[in-house]
């Protein structure tokens, strides 16, 4: 069967080939309704799938659609889990839970936010404490979310941001922008102030097995950066954590680490590794973010300035409205069948590795 199959053209059909999968291998589904509606008014919800007994010690997560518009890969990930058999007979006390669209929102509208402009993978901060504050972006606000979007507009923008890396650093630019702000709801990579739906939401997929998981592994599903096609098995955890130790164990080199420098991304707050951790506070948790290339980084994150500018000031059915969400779409979602095929075998591959680390001992 060719990677292609696996794949979607819409968050409707995506849901649809996950439910069947599931049911086809005798999965248990659950689904979680999002109380907003999709594009053509269809239900969104983030449906889930358990196989094993239900009382496991260890358990692996597979996760998709933090980023809603990279829902089409992740989604393409754990359709081909299911159908190529690779749950069909698990390990003695393992169990999988593999968690469908969790910002099914974004994933609908090809959005990377959320209903609220939230970023989900800056959310899971501690509300109640002091954020930790984005310089660059604030010194840069006007120029990562304007207000105009046109070639002169953008030549103003990209001059300001040579500025700032000639000043800076390009790295130092890159965490201007991504890595997360919490004061500007009208901007990129916005954190919130409060927990969102999904943040609840993932709370209550996982909650009820907090006293009997000893031991998960969570396979976070992404695209956006990177080599084309490479999927970086990036380390969720930070040195001195109970899942660095394990990730090293199990990787070794193989992975990449933020405490090092060898990661794609910028250093985040607030992602979906604390959401699991906090669930399952009893559980020994080993968490990676599988992350694929697509484009260069400066093209996926103007598509991203772009598309934020279009849900605030622009139009969704004129020529520059289709072409911004297009090209959105295209920099997580490159339908190329080389891409398809790279990510499947290196999805399989990724799974073999963390199950191998989860019930070695």
């Amino acid at each position: 069967m060719h990677a292609r199959t696996f794949f979607s053209t819409s968050y409707t059909e995506a849901r649809g080939k996950f439910q069947d999968a599931v049911t086809a291998k005798g999965g248990k589904v659950a689904a979680h309704v999002n109380p907003t509606r999709g594009p053509k008014g269809e239900e969104l919800a983030t449906d889930t799938a358990w196989f094993g007994p239900e009382k496991a010690s260890r358990l692996l997560i597979g996760m998709s659609g933090t980023h809603g518009g990279e829902g089409y890969c992740g989604s393409a990930i754990q359709n081909a889990w299911l159908t190529q058999g690779h749950f069909d007979k698990l390990p003695t006390d393992t169990a999988v839970l593999l968690i469908h669209a969790i910002n099914p929102s974004g994933f609908a509208w090809t959005r990377r936010v959320n209903e609220d402009n939230i970023d989900l993978n800056r959310n899971f901060v501690d509300h109640t404490k002091p954020k930790t504050e984005n310089l660059g972006y604030r010194e840069l606000r006007d120029a990562i979310s304007p207000t105009q979007w046109s070639e002169e507009s953008e030549s103003r923008n990209k001059a300001r941001f040579a500025e700032y890396a000639a000043e800076h650093g390009s790295a130092a630019l890159q965490a201007a922008i991504t890595s997360g702000q919490y004061w500007d709801d009208e901007g990129v990579f916005y954190g919130g102030t409060r927990e969102t739906w999904s943040n609840r939401t993932l709370h209550e997929i996982l909650s009820p097995h907090a006293k009997t998981v000893r031991r998960a592994a969570f396979i976070d599903l992404h695209t956006g950066l990177g080599p084309y096609g490479f999927g970086e098995i990036m380390s969720n955890h930070f040195h001195g954590a109970a899942g660095d130790r394990l990730i090293r164990d199990w990787w070794g080199d193989k992975a990449t680490y933020f405490d090092d420098g060898s990661t794609s991304s910028a250093v985040t707050t607030g992602d979906t590794q604390l959401g699991v951790d906090r669930a399952l506070p009893q559980s020994e948790t080993a968490g990676i973010t599988l992350e694929y290339g697509t484009v260069p980084l400066d093209q996926m994150i103007d598509s991203v300035r772009a598309d934020n500018w279009l849900h605030l000031y622009g139009n969704l059915e004129n020529a520059q409205g289709r072409e911004i969400k297009s090209e959105l779409r295209a920099c997580f979602y490159p339908e190329h069948d080389d891409w398809k095929q790279m990510i499947i075998d290196r999805a399989v591959y990724t799974l073999d590795g963390m199950m191998k680390g989860l019930t070695q001992s």
